[in-house]
């Protein structure tokens, strides 16, 4: 399987949510994390990397 950023968005979503699992002490910094990823992700600044 090929990651692209079509389908980058939910593979980052399906670790944040396994590692709120595994350590819910860390629940800020991963919605943190996951927030800016996703906002990057939005704004295209991935664009070059596919």
């Amino acid at each position: 399987m090929t990651i692209t950023i079509t389908n980058l968005q939910p593979v980052i979503a399906l670790i944040a949510g396994v590692l709120i699992l595994i350590m819910p002490r860390l629940l800020n910094y991963i919605v943190a994390a996951y927030l800016i990823l996703v906002g990057l992700i939005g704004l295209g600044l991935f664009r070059g990397l596919a």
